[in-house]
Order: C-alpha cells, then structure tokens, then sequence
C-alpha cells in the first residue's frame, strides 16, 4: 500500500538532488492534487492533528502536508511540487518576517498565486497566544516537563522577558520537543479556538 510517507520521502529526495521519477510515481498513485508546504515538522505535526480533529483525512482528499525544512527552501520545493514541478496546487504556512521571503521565492519558483496564510510571529506563538500562557503551562506540566520549565524560568537571563517569549523559547530548547508540542497544543484547543491562520489554511484545503 503507497502512503504519504513514502510521497514525502521522495520529494525530500528529490530536493537533495534525486530524481524526480519516484516522486511524480507516487502522486499519480496517491491522486494528490494540493501541496502544503510547512517550515518544519512541527508545523506538520500541528496541521495534522487539527485535520484529525476535524474529522479530515487529508491523504484521502489528495492533499500531502510537506516539511520543507526550513523556510529557506521553499522557492526550491515550490518549484518541484508546483506549476514548473508536479502541478499540485500549492498552500501552506510563512512567519510574518518571512512573507517577503516566500513572496520571492514563489515568484522565482514560478508559482507567485499560491496561498499561504501568515502567522505573526510563528505557529506556536500562535497556539500559545490562543490557549493562553496558563493552559499552556498546565500542559507542560502533564508532560513531566514543568522542572525543565521551571529551570529557564529562573535563569537570570529570562529574568523579567513576556511570559509568551519564554514559553516559545522553551520549546525549542530540546530537540523533539517542539514537534511534541505542536500536536499537543493543537489537541487541546476548545472548539473554535483555532488561530486564525491555522484555521484558514485547513478551511482553503
């Protein structure tokens, strides 16, 4: 059985410098029809969970959720899944001080009509300004993380920094960590907490 995994293999393949044959293979077989490019796998975790809560089988609806990476790929995979590359129709996710960056680089990719929705400052700025530092916190603290949470809380270079900053600080200060959180943090939203621009990319899909 083809699953999305395999997919997102082969394009990660592809844009190390493979050929583009297994990849091309594959979407024919798994009748993808949208690609949604993300920053990373936290971001895909995050995306994936909120599709799951919302009843949405993603793969089944030809759409294939891709970590890029880093935001500095995405003209390269835009170009390969898109209009020059497999024609998918292309959406996804870009950090307010990156949209210039991604404007560029769709253009450059031939691809400049995709739509990607924009967070202020990152996806989980996003989920922690909506869940509000106190849930979050209580999460942290279901997870067996609160001592690690608590010891960068009173290191004195935090001393007196946004509880929000800290927060986003702290998940990305283990590797892993951050990627657990996505999925959590999503699956603890109420109904119809969901951020805006997570909500609008799932809505577009």
């Amino acid at each position: 059985m083809v699953d999305m995994w395999a997919f997102r293999d082969a394009v990660n393949n592809w844009a190390a410098g493979g050929t583009g044959g297994p990849a091309g293979d594959l979407a024919a077989r798994l009748g993808l029809r949208t690609a949604v490019l993300l920053e990373g796998p936290s971001d895909l975790e995050a995306v994936e969970a909120l599709a799951e809560r919302h009843d949405r089988d993603l793969a089944a609806e030809g759409v294939s959720v891709v970590s890029m990476g880093g935001a500095m790929n995405v003209a390269r995979y835009a170009g390969l899944l898109g209009p020059p590359g497999l024609g998918l129709r292309l959406t996804g996710l870009c950090d307010e001080n990156e949209r210039g960056f991604y404007e560029r680089g769709l253009e450059r990719a031939g691809a400049p009509g995709a739509a990607f929705f924009v967070c202020a400052a990152d996806l989980e700025d996003e989920l922690i300004r909506t869940l509000g530092t106190a849930r979050v916190e209580e999460i942290i603290e279901a997870e067996g993380d609160l001592r690690a949470w608590q010891t960068l809380l009173h290191q004195p270079a935090h001393q007196g920094r946004p509880r929000q900053r800290l927060l986003r600080r702290f998940l990305g200060t283990r590797k892993g960590r951050k990627i657990r959180y996505g999925r959590l943090l999503v699956e603890s939203l109420a109904p119809g907490q969901v951020p805006t621009p997570l909500a609008d990319l799932l809505r577009s899909l």
